[in-house]
């Protein structure tokens, strides 16, 4: 019901930064928490960040806590990922998804629409 556009992949230095955005359209108002997901092949699929649509409540994985931090845009439909220090275990293509449930969910079925996605490359 929502459709969701991933843009600001690129490659980057290891220790450079980017910053991902999530342009939304569609039946947002059943749109609690949006969250970033990232594939790498031959892993399992991972949430590194999540925020709250409404009230602007956030979650952070481990793995990235203090280096990356999400916003949102709630007049622009928008939700971006600002990634520093990245480092090379952060290249993936990363995707955006929507909760239609507030609280944080970190597993693939707790979203039901999808963006498409976009990569992310980490140079040495």
């Amino acid at each position: 019901q929502v459709h969701l556009v991933e843009s600001g992949g690129g490659l980057v230095q290891a220790g450079g930064s980017l910053r991902l955005s999530c342009a939304a359209s569609g039946r947002t108002s059943r749109t609690y928490f949006v969250g970033w997901f990232r594939q790498v092949p031959g892993k399992e699929r991972e949430c590194v960040s999540a925020i709250s649509w409404t009230d602007g409540s956030t979650y952070y994985a481990d793995s990235v806590k203090g280096r990356f931090t999400i916003s949102r845009d709630n007049a622009k439909n928008t939700v971006s990922l600002q990634m520093n220090s990245l480092n090379p275990e952060a290249a993936a293509s990363y995707c955006s998804a929507t909760r239609p449930r507030y609280g944080f969910g970190s597993r693939s079925w707790d979203y039901d629409s999808w963006g498409q996605g976009t990569q992310v490359t980490v140079s040495p």
